[in-house]
């Protein structure tokens, strides 16, 4: 009598939005007897990978009876789904002007070079074993158990026009192309945004990343570093190349290890994020018109798209420009920059109250101007941005869709001088996307696209209490 996995996710990285089936099957209890339940017990860990063997990484139980074909199936997907987040603060050896972010706490988008995960990646293992009713009435749990392999899941969604792959019953989504250093394939970062994008000079934003495959047992030698190179507008190259070398110094890690906050990462390599630490850089900026990112091996090799990064001209009808991070479809962040006309509306509610004309309550009855009729008591304030793109492609357009499903969207504030010890508030605003609706344009049906979009600010802004 054995517990036996029949059927698990095909890949051993993979989102936590897809279907995450389990089929086990126990042939010689289930023909034999009666009260049998399949049991699960799910071991998640955000540090080294779990062992099913103890119990310290176990987040639940749980059990099923056996379908018509005497096996129990399970979807790990809203279990596991709880366990991770979105990234918002830096990782704590990240650094922001050069002081790390252990002595002031930062966003994740301001970070010098890298910054690890600490919310985003989990290690899944799932123990299986049954139980069951013997002759005399006793429950019994076999003593045979079949443990699952390790998983790597992020905080992820697919699609359903995603691609999912079959090898015999077991299925998944193949995350290969996003896992740098994975191979000739592992190449994309995690994002689906265009390999040509637009940033403001003052601009911050990070690229995120997979490391290494799951199945590597080979020492580090995968991601050495980044490298910046930059062009004037007749694309002739400016200054030296820039190297954001992987270190822990920087926020990276020197040696390779199976910590979760090493198998993903955050690159802050956006203009602002440059001008926070690169001399290089900044003497650049007056002829600067873009420049590439990509990342390199220990022995020279390119393991990564080439991320072209334009630097828009700047307005010259005054437009203020709005930039806006979202929550992108495999857990980081994606950025755009809205530089066309943009309005501010505010809209008030507040308490009112009857104010007494006078004094009441001296020795006499004072009459006060400034006192009587309907007051307010306090006024709340509510700002909606309205925010117009440029002209955009086809792939922009169809990247816009998952702003409209993002959960999470903030505007982003740009590079500015910062006082000692700042609490760093000012940059990462929370808003809410009020605009619902979406029609996705081509060149066939709409030659010039263009996109409008409205935010509402989260926060209130409060008054002085009466």
């Amino acid at each position: 009598m054995a517990t036996t996995i029949m059927q698990n996710p095909k890949y051993d990285t993979l989102p936590v939005g897809q279907e995450v089936i389990f089929t086990v099957g126990n042939t010689p209890i289930v023909s034999t007897f009666t009260g049998v339940k399949f049991i699960a017990e799910v071991h998640i860990s955000d540090n080294n990978p779990p062992n099913p063997s103890t119990q310290n990484d176990i987040v639940g139980t749980f059990k099923t009876t056996p379908n018509n074909a005497g096996v129990g199936m399970f979807d790990f997907r809203p279990i596991i789904e709880s366990f991770v987040n979105a990234q918002n603060k830096a990782y704590q050896w990240s650094e922001f002007k050069l002081t790390a972010s252990n002595y002031v706490p930062f966003g994740v988008h301001l970070s010098d070079k890298y910054s690890r995960n600490t919310e985003v990646l989990r290690y899944l293992v799932v123990k299986f074993t049954t139980e069951y009713i013997d002759a005399s009435g006793d429950l019994v749990v076999d003593g045979t158990q079949d443990n699952s392999d390790l998983y790597k899941v992020f905080n992820g969604y697919l699609k359903y026009t995603d691609e999912i792959s079959l090898s015999g019953n077991n299925f998944g989504f193949n995350t290969e192309p996003f896992q740098l250093g994975g191979g000739v394939s592992g190449q994309r970062f995690l994002t689906n945004a265009p390999t040509t994008q637009y940033a403001n000079i003052e601009d911050y934003g990070t690229l995120p990343f997979l490391t290494t495959p799951l199945s590597s047992n080979v020492a580090y030698t995968t991601l050495k570093q980044f490298k910046v190179n930059m062009y004037d507008s007749d694309g002739v190259p400016i200054g030296s190349t820039i190297l954001i070398k992987n270190l822990s110094a920087n926020g990276g890690f020197d040696a390779w290890s199976a910590k979760t906050n090493k198998q993903m990462m955050f690159l802050g390599c956006f203009p602002a994020n440059l001008r926070n630490w690169s001399s290089v850089f900044n003497a650049a900026i007056p002829t600067l018109s873009y420049y590439f990112v990509q990342a390199y091996n220990s022995t020279g090799q390119t393991i990564s798209d080439k991320i072209t990064i334009n630097i828009n001209c700047p307005n010259q009808k005054g437009f203020e420009s709005v930039r806006l991070t979202w929550l992108n479809q495999w857990g980081g962040w994606d950025y755009y920059t809205f530089k066309m006309k943009s309005s501010k509306t505010i809209s008030t509610k507040g308490s009112t109250y009857q104010q007494l004309a006078g004094s009441w309550n001296e020795k006499s009855y004072r009459l006060d101007s400034f006192k009587g009729g309907k007051k307010s008591f306090r006024v709340n304030a509510t700002e909606k941005i309205t925010m117009n793109t440029d002209f955009v492609s086809e792939t922009e357009s169809e990247w816009f869709e998952e702003l409209i499903n993002s959960p999470e969207v903030y505007i982003l504030e740009g590079f500015k001088t910062d006082s000692t010890n700042s609490a760093l508030n000012q940059y990462v605003i929370p808003v809410r996307l009020t605009t619902s609706n979406y029609t996705k344009k081509t060149v066939a049906n709409d030659k010039l696209m263009q996109y409008t979009f409205e935010v509402e600010k989260s926060k209130t802004l409060r008054t002085q209490a009466i």
